[in-house]
């Protein structure tokens, strides 16, 4: 813990600034060394600018590159074209002067030629079915993205747990506005692993003077959601 902190902590008390209870409980833990959150650090930091005349800190946050996909190029099979039906010349066979001779031969070349005929027609039939089945692959770039509270209304002084899912990498920017659009609290959370993220923030303070429906609000960079709860004083 930082000298930094404990100084503007006792400097607000003996001044008589921001909420006393909040302020004893943030300086129990300096002297016992125990974790302060973004929220409390915060809440110092902001009545220190405010009454104690420390400079603001400037704070950059740095918004998750999303490298566009590569769609690969998709290469169609040659599909082989199709040979014309060749049509064998047979020698003429020795006509006689029967009839019945000559009958039987133009029964044989018709019948050949109508088979001929069959395998073409299939063949272009096959070949029309394997082009229609032949479809170009799609790619999806949905963002993943959703944050929540335990319960669905808070009194004054509560411990709000906060989490949600970011399918994106490094940190997501959360804050809370009253009925009146007012920011009331803010934090920046790192994204797990695993895409979750989780914290908490005490339902109390500048800007939470008044009961009604409060929203919180997350922003990861590449997509902001919302949900709502209300607060009673």
């Amino acid at each position: 813990m930082t000298d930094s902190l404990l100084d503007d902590v006792k400097a607000l008390l003996d001044k008589d600034f921001g909420d006393d209870r909040i302020l004893k409980q943030i300086f129990r833990a300096c002297e016992n060394n125990e974790v302060i959150s973004n929220y409390e650090r915060n809440y110092v930091r902001k009545l220190a600018e405010k009454y104690l005349g420390k400079r603001p800190e400037i704070v950059q946050t740095q918004i998750p590159v999303i490298e566009k996909p590569i769609v690969p190029d998709v290469n169609l099979s040659e599909i082989p074209s199709v040979l014309k039906p060749q049509i064998l010349q047979s020698t003429s066979p020795q006509i006689s002067y029967s009839k019945s001779k000559n009958l039987k031969i133009m029964l044989g070349v018709s019948s050949i030629a109508l088979v001929i005929i069959i395998a073409a027609v299939v063949s272009f039939a096959n070949i029309s079915d394997i082009s229609k089945t032949i479809e170009t692959p799609t790619t999806s770039n949905s963002i993943t993205l959703s944050i929540q509270t335990d319960l669905s209304s808070y009194n004054k002084k509560d411990l709000i747990s906060i989490s949600g899912i970011s399918d994106t990498s490094g940190t997501v920017n959360l804050s809370i506005e009253n009925q009146s659009n007012e920011l009331v609290w803010a934090e920046q959370v790192s994204i797990k692993n695993n895409g979750r993220y989780s914290t908490l923030a005490i339902a109390g303070g500048p800007g939470w003077e008044s009961s009604g429906t409060y929203t919180i609000k997350v922003d990861n960079g590449v997509d902001t959601k919302s949900n709502k709860f209300s607060f009673t004083v």
